[in-house]
């Protein structure tokens, strides 16, 4: 052992420095190059590592290219539909571009290109494209906050330099536009619904007609009426995910891939389960979305939509080498101005700092989520995420919750009530108080709009869903038949 006495005196006090390497600095997996960089104590050269990400990369995204997961993937990957790629303009994201343009899209025959020095010819399986039609969707968020900066030229040029994929720009405010929902091929609403935050039942009513919002205000006004910090970056993602996947379903597509790092996934995972997620923990590593039916007549069936992260077994360590290596520049993502105090936040700072001291805990997060599975069944899809719906979640919630001190807790749902549609991250998202308190009016000036989505769903549900006001012939009309002839 080292003693730790006076360095002054004694020459053995010293404590040893903690070695950089396990063993060598020789590549763990060529054993001639001298590495150049660690990754969780194992030493990698040049060469290896972008072997070493590229295989991580195709093992994680491969297995679910084919429509059929069993059959076999040698000779040939041919997806059902079109592809899309999410991208944020961070570190994740963009490093998916270009593993996924190196990977499936350079070796493929193009008109103005000499196609006779392709491996095998260009007509030979591997130079077959994968998926008919690639593009990247960027969702712009900076209208929930004014004062951000409007980064969608910085994506656009930078998705340009990938000419193989057409570019979508998107604002996180045609959540509450009508006219996208409609290009996107949903039904247009009539009349826009807007819920109140007064008590946890979000009782729904018609938003008056007379008060033309823009998306803008209408998103605006849905974030400022969020009960606690955490819940802004929540309400958001949750609008940013809704829109790439109904993107997606009005492009054809079968995959859609996010850059999400195994640091990022790791993230996700804590703070979903630290906000009431933990029936979806399998949804945050993969899953498959399959969309509502339209009551458009004679619109066709989708298929199922798989959301993918092919860089879950990547860390963000070998994320910023790769984009180091290769020359890729960054466009760079705003962070929301929501303070330091939220639980997204907060899990971030801490799994950072495991990233940096103990790199190893960080995979066994992701490992340890993913062998989790929910326990119960399912009661449909949430009307707002749509993610999978716990079984009498809300009568387990009405349950342990005080709704008031001297009132009883089995009280039934009002049928004018979004409640009972939500999962219960979601509910909790809209419904839980700060502890220092939050002040919720419940006039109806007052109202919450609702996204499209949540809009359309409930005109489907064809519900009593809350109170219209009707006009003086309507009312007469309603009850023509009771009414005395004179």
């Amino acid at each position: 052992m080292v003693s730790c006495g006076n360095p002054e005196v004694e020459q053995d006090a010293l404590m040893t420095r903690r070695p950089k390497f396990d063993k060598s600095k020789e590549c763990v997996k060529c054993k001639i190059n001298t590495g150049n960089i660690v990754i969780r104590h194992a030493v990698y050269c040049k060469e290896c590592f972008f072997s070493l990400v590229s295989t991580k990369f195709r093992r994680s995204l491969e297995p679910s290219v084919n429509p059929d997961p069993d059959q076999p993937r040698r000779k040939a990957l041919k997806a059902s539909g079109n592809l899309l790629l999410a991208c944020s303009g961070g570190l994740g994201s963009t490093v998916l571009l270009d593993l996924v343009q190196r990977s499936y899209f350079s070796n493929h025959p193009e008109p103005n290109r000499d196609n006779s020095k392709l491996r095998g010819g260009k007509d030979h399986p591997r130079n077959a494209a994968v998926w008919k039609k690639a593009a990247v969707c960027y969702v712009e968020p900076c209208s929930a906050f004014p004062g951000m900066i409007d980064r969608t030229e910085d994506v656009r040029r930078f998705v340009d330099k990938y000419s193989k994929f057409q570019f979508i720009p998107l604002r996180v405010e045609d959540a509450f536009s009508n006219d996208w929902w409609v290009r996107t091929g949903g039904e247009s609403i009539p009349t826009d619904l807007g819920m109140n935050f007064a008590n946890e039942d979000l009782l729904l009513s018609s938003l008056n007609d007379n008060i033309k919002l823009s998306p803008a205000s209408r998103l605006q006004r849905y974030i400022a009426s969020l009960p606690t910090k955490t819940a802004i970056p929540t309400a958001i993602q949750n609008l940013t995910r809704l829109l790439l996947l109904h993107t997606a379903k009005a492009m054809d597509s079968s995959h859609l891939l996010l850059g999400t790092s195994l640091t990022s996934l790791s993230i996700s995972l804590i703070s979903s389960i630290a906000q009431g997620g933990g029936f979806v923990v399998k949804e945050e590593v993969q899953e498959q979305w399959v969309p509502m039916p339209s009551a458009i007549p004679g619109d066709q069936k989708h298929p199922v939509l798989r959301i993918i992260r092919p860089l879950r077994d990547i860390g963000i360590k070998e994320c910023a080498i790769w984009a180091w290596w290769n020359g890729i520049v960054v466009p760079g993502r705003e962070e929301y101005p929501v303070g330091r105090q939220s639980i997204s936040i907060l899990t971030k700072d801490f799994i950072m700092g495991l990233e940096r001291d103990f790199p190893s805990t960080v995979s066994t997060i992701a490992r340890t989520c993913g062998k989790l599975s929910p326990k119960g069944g399912t009661d449909g899809v949430c009307i707002l995420c749509g993610r999978p719906v716990q079984r009498h979640i809300q009568v387990w919630k009405a349950q342990i919750s005080m709704r008031s001190l001297s009132g009883t807790t089995n009280q039934p749902q009002l049928p004018g009530s979004l409640t009972p549609h939500l999962c219960y991250p979601c509910h909790t998202t809209l419904t839980s108080r700060s502890s220092r308190g939050t002040t919720v009016k419940s006039e109806e000036s007052d109202l919450v709009p609702l996204p499209v989505w949540v809009n359309s769903r409930l005109y489907q549900l064809d519900e009593s869903w809350g109170q219209v006001k009707m006009s003086g012939n309507d009312m007469r009309d309603s009850i023509a038949d009771f009414l005395l002839e004179e």
